[in-house]
């Protein structure tokens, strides 16, 4: 990873005040597009709010171990609990960005927020970027227009990033704005109003040769006080209501009225295409194609298999800890 430190940025309290003024305005570059979390609300309140859902009960074990999307635009991990050591929590503030992989998909970015890394200014231009799997496409019933944002993994309004492709993915209006936004605003406040330090990472889910992410885990903790004021694992759904998206390749299509009365609720962000894996039926474990645990599985153990993902969860398949298919 890439690692970069942030000097100290020294303001007035004119400035401090402005800039809180206008945090809505740098989280998207402009206002907050009509989300439901608003942000004339202090950090305690928008935290009640997330977390207060009633589809906030339930918790999954990992981002691999979670359901198909049900409504919610995001699900609780691991109790809620993030996965930072001791050793790396930190007050000094850092931003730190994966490289791009074989495909180039961006991977985990991480930092130390701090008032010293959040920027006061309005957000620069990012369209020179383009993110795997990324179209230009517009829907009437997408807010904006715009099936896809270019999504920052590090938000701007917690890092000052613009144009770095380690830190933009495709994502939907939804996953950006209903989904991620209201953690980033929950995080900003926070650090608005205590001057403390949160530690956050933000890692892109990819299934397969895929993409499209078909989301991402959202991981905080405040430093100074131990996390009593900001703990989060969450795992956000890349999905656009009434759209279905084919996340190998960006490709998307409205749903029609057939395909919604099937799944029962709209936007369920279903792939028309399948993925294949191979499975292992002594150990009811699958793997992709490519994963070296292929090579040492018995012949009479090994099944091809084509098709749903969360149907071999269903089956009592469980995914391969090496390769995280």
């Amino acid at each position: 990873m890439t690692k970069r430190k942030k000097g100290i940025i020294i303001t007035s309290t004119c400035a401090l005040l402005a800039g809180a003024a206008v945090i809505a305005e740098l989280a998207l570059g402009g206002g907050t597009g009509g989300n439901r979390f608003g942000r004339q609300q202090g950090w305690q309140n928008l935290q009640k709010e997330i977390f207060d859902s009633a589809y906030s009960e339930e918790s999954y074990d990992s981002a691999v171990e979670v359901p198909e999307y049900e409504g919610e635009p995001y699900v609780i991990l691991d109790g809620n609990e993030p996965a930072f050591t001791e050793d790396e929590m930190t007050t000094t503030v850092y931003e730190q960005y994966s490289p791009l992989d074989s495909y180039g998909r961006c991977q985990t970015a991480e930092a130390c927020v701090g008032e010293e890394l959040m920027p006061d200014e309005k957000r620069g231009d990012i369209s020179s970027v383009k993110p795997t799997g990324w179209q230009s496409v517009r829907y009437e019933n997408v807010e904006g227009g715009s099936l896809y944002n270019r999504c920052h993994l590090i938000a701007y309004q917690l890092s000052g990033e613009n144009a770095n492709e380690e830190n933009l993915i495709t994502g939907t209006r939804y996953m950006n704005t209903e989904g991620m936004l209201p953690f980033e605003n929950l995080v900003a406040e926070y650090v608005h109003e205590t001057d403390n330090h949160v530690m956050y990472r933000v890692t892109p889910i990819f299934e397969n040769e895929n993409l499209v992410a078909s989301g991402v885990q959202m991981e905080a903790e405040s430093v100074e006080d131990g996390g009593k004021g900001i703990k989060f694992n969450v795992y956000v759904y890349n999905i656009q209501p009434d759209i279905i998206i084919d996340y190998k390749t960006g490709d998307n299509r409205a749903e029609d009225d057939d395909e919604k009365e099937a799944a029962g609720t709209s936007g369920a962000g279903k792939v028309f295409v399948e993925s294949e894996y191979i499975l292992n039926t002594s150990t009811h474990k699958f793997h992709r194609p490519d994963c070296a645990g292929v090579k040492d599985m018995k012949e009479k153990n090994k099944k091809p298999y084509k098709g749903k993902r969360s149907k071999l969860l269903e089956d009592g398949y469980s995914p391969c800890k090496s390769c995280n298919p």
